[in-house]
């Protein structure tokens, strides 16, 4: 056996672990030097949120590993659109990465795109979920999902919900909530969701379905109440916490990514060695608990799967904007 054919078996070994390795046994010739300068992380949302929280942790990771800088550069606005756009005409040599939603699976949906989703990025990892939290402010006096349908049932156009933006993760769960729950809840937009819960936490909004990394530090402090996550399963990061399918509306699922891309045509090598960093970095134990304890499910999904996840994720929201006649402004 060779010594190269010694070092892929003990990378595939490491893969079937925690897919720390893949990008190892790949990454030469255009990764050999990278990164060599500052790396710009461009950030769909506004700075608080769970896309901005998760994208300076993935960049910490990569400063800290590589010892070049990643600069997080906040670009909020059009459903994360104006971020997506440039990253999409940067140059595709690794150093502009896209830190995005699952708003990115939903835009091509509502808006008409100077871009596309699929063919001008090239995805490099989910790397966490966040399970959504239905959550209200505390003067609605809901404790459950069925006190909430039945306080907002009989006011149609009263309650008013917020949302990190037209369009977003947010505005789709809670109008999902509307048409299942039979509701009227009326939405009110915001460039981002940090805003969003501020305006909730300040009772201008009275409910939202929000990042439990944004939402359970306002919830532990009692300036929130939540009721349920959105997500198909119960999170381990709030396992005290019923789907909102159990607490009573049966087939009720939207789960939150937060995911890393970069333009096509950047060096598969280069997105190896992103990618084979991110692995790392879910299958630390620490890092893991950290990323809990904020609301983070870790998932460090590869290249591969992460493309075909996108592509199927993007089929399935646009189908619901399309039933719900969903429109943004």
């Amino acid at each position: 056996m060779s010594k190269s054919t010694g070092r892929l078996g003990v990378c595939m070994l490491l893969v079937a672990s925690a897919g720390a390795c893949w990008a190892q046994g790949v990454a030469s010739g255009a990764a050999a030097g990278y990164p060599a300068k500052p790396i710009r992380m461009i950030v769909a949302l506004a700075a608080g949120g769970g896309v901005d929280t998760s994208g300076r942790i993935l960049g910490q990771k990569f400063t800290d590993a590589w010892g070049q800088q990643v600069v997080a550069d906040n670009r909020p606005g059009a459903g994360g659109t104006i971020a997506t756009e440039m990253v999409a005409r940067a140059t595709p040599d690794g150093y502009t990465l896209l830190m995005v939603s699952m708003g990115h699976a939903i835009t091509p949906a509502l808006y008409k795109l100077s871009y596309d989703t699929i063919k001008d990025f090239a995805p490099i990892s989910l790397f966490v979920q966040s399970p959504s939290i239905l959550a209200v402010h505390p003067s609605l006096p809901a404790k459950n999902v069925q006190e909430l349908i039945a306080f907002v049932k009989p006011r149609p156009g009263e309650i008013l919900f917020s949302s990190s933006g037209s369009g977003s993760g947010q505005h789709l769960a809670m109008e999902l909530l509307n048409r299942m729950a039979g509701l009227q809840l009326v939405h009110i937009p915001y460039k981002g969701t940090a805003p969003s819960i501020l305006d909730l936490v300040a009772g201008r909004v009275s409910v939202t379905s929000a990042s439990a990394i944004s939402t359970m530090p306002h919830v532990r402090a009692g300036r929130l109440r939540a009721l349920a996550v959105s997500s198909a399963k119960r999170s381990p990061s709030v396992p005290e916490l019923p789907t909102v399918a159990e607490a009573g509306i049966p087939g009720f699922a939207v789960d939150q990514w937060y995911s890393l891309f970069a333009p096509a045509g950047t060096p598969k090598e280069i997105v190896a060695k992103l990618y084979g960093e991110i692995a790392k970095t879910v299958a630390h134990a620490g890092t893991r608990e950290r990323l809990l304890a904020m609301g983070l499910d870790p998932v460090g999904m590869p290249p591969a799967e992460f493309a075909a996840y996108v592509k199927t994720e993007t089929v399935k929201w646009g189908k619901l904007v399309h039933d719900a006649g969903i429109r943004v402004n």
